[in-house]
């Protein structure tokens, strides 16, 4: 077997490259282990947890019509009917994906591939899927095989009631207690589901503060809300030992205080995730490899072998499926020949907890560590009307400006929808606005939007709903 373009792997950045390349007239072949479409992010991981964290936010709403004097009864969970929508919306998701490939003439395999040489592959059986032992040859391969939870050999054989991100994702059951190992986006949005559906959810985090690395602005106030939502949170504390037992598990956790032994009904462990370039055979490639697992490419996502490419978890951070479906489109740009490069100034990245935290471009913590001079502007979403009247004062607004052109240079936000705010960030980032640009766009009221607009206002001193002249800029 022939073709132009070989993808391997059916994710969000594989998909991706390979619709982009039929439409463009390659020959393309789409080569996955998973008899559907859509990797870990429709399977296993975005869409699924985002079903789920709908549900949850719709049970936190109907909660905080308490405040307005109405009531709701305590909710009836049907486990069942909960993990049969779920199932729902990815096979209508995955079915239409099937869709588009047959539409565009993309032949999807279902096999592992595994490289024989710079152009060839070995395809096998998977389940007795394909015909085994199948060669296939191409001119160009776009690697894109994401990535997999990370295991710690300490917790690789603690039994069932241990699980990754996969096993919480298929709702086996809603645990009485649950400890979540790891204080990272994927253990805390798993965290608030089993909450909101009832379980008293623990976290353990071994670095000072949730979600490292994040703003600490914008953790804050999802810290005050976790606090009231979950059993338990502790920081610098790490968990040393997990020993199942008929229906339990006992978990030992240790920080300064000392040492302490704690019984769950189950264990998420969510320290990570682990890029998936090993077994395909890149030795007998080019292909060069970090000691970290992640493929090394160029600015076109082209690896030291000139027929093959890489994009998405498996070169490296952020691992986010946005940026994976980019990086696609990119290399297949590359491979016609045409100018393209992977250059953002921007990649948003969305925690969707509640609140949700979303951020875009330089941070206040990556600036501080770099040394890099900059100005913040915050709006507290305490002084919006449409925060007011819907109960959700928590938030704020923060720019990052250059103080010498007063150019964006990043932003944060924590609040309802945060995701959805941050992309007008983004594209105010990308087109290299000035904060000006920002104060003279009209935004529509009452929304939440408005804030973008606000928090300018406040660089300036002219926020009308806020007094704050500018302060003097900030040392850095």
């Amino acid at each position: 077997m022939e073709s132009q373009l070989v993808v391997i792997g059916g994710g969000p950045g594989g998909y991706a490259a390979a619709f982009l390349a039929a439409d463009l007239g390659l020959k393309t072949v789409l080569v996955d282990r998973e008899p559907r479409l859509g990797g870990v992010c429709l399977l296993r991981g975005c869409i699924p947890s985002k079903a789920l964290l709908h549900v949850a936010k719709g049970m936190a709403e109907v909660e905080h019509m308490a405040e307005w004097g109405i009531q709701f009864g305590k909710p009836k969970i049907d486990v069942a009917g909960l993990r049969k929508r779920k199932e729902k919306v990815i096979s209508t998701l995955t079915g239409g994906l099937a869709q588009l490939a047959k539409n565009r003439g993309v032949q999807v395999i279902q096999a592992q591939a595994r490289f024989e040489s710079s152009r060839q592959l070995r395809l096998s059986a998977v389940n007795g899927k394909a015909p085994p032992d199948e060669a296939l040859t191409f001119e160009h391969c776009i690697i894109a095989l994401g990535s997999r939870p990370t295991v710690l050999p300490m917790f690789a054989n603690c039994g069932s009631r241990v699980w990754d991100s996969t096993a919480a994702l298929d709702l086996e059951e809603i645990p009485e207690r649950l400890l979540v190992i790891g204080g990272g986006y994927i253990g805390l949005e798993l965290g608030t589901v089993y909450s909101a559906l009832g379980s008293n959810v623990s976290v353990v985090e071994v670095t000072d503060g949730l979600l490292p690395g994040a703003d600490r602005d914008l953790v804050r106030p999802l810290h005050k809300r976790l606090e009231r939502a979950f059993e338990a949170i502790h920081l610098q504390t790490k968990v040393t030992k997990l020993a199942e037992t008929n229906d339990e598990v006992e978990a030992t956790l240790e920080n300064a205080a000392g040492t302490k032994t704690e019984k769950f009904s189950r264990v998420l462990v969510s320290v990570g995730r682990t890029p998936n370039s090993d077994g395909l055979g890149l030795e007998n490639t080019k292909v060069e490899v970090s000691d970290r697992g992640y493929i090394l490419v160029d600015s076109q996502r082209r690896t030291a072998d000139a027929a093959i490419w890489a994009i998405g978890d498996v070169v490296g951070q952020p691992m986010l499926a946005h940026k994976a479906a980019h990086e696609g489109k990119v290399a297949v740009e590359a491979i016609l020949g045409h100018g393209t490069v992977f250059e953002p100034r921007a990649i948003p990245a969305v925690v969707f907890t509640d609140p949700e935290i979303a951020w875009a471009g330089l941070t206040e913590t990556q600036a501080k560590a770099e040394g890099i001079s900059y100005e913040t502007a915050v709006f507290p979403w305490a002084a919006s009307g449409r925060a007011q009247a819907v109960g959700r004062v928590e938030g704020l607004t923060k720019w990052l400006v250059d103080p010498a052109t007063e150019r964006v240079l990043g932003c944060g936000i924590v609040g309802p929808n945060a995701g959805d705010l941050i992309s007008e960030a983004v594209l105010a980032i990308e087109m290299g606005a000035v904060l000006r640009d920002l104060t003279d766009t009209i935004h529509p009221h009452p929304t939440l939007s408005e804030t973008l607009a606000f928090s300018a206002e406040v660089y300036f001193g002219t926020a009308t709903d806020l007094y704050r002249p500018r302060r003097e800029p900030a040392q850095s």
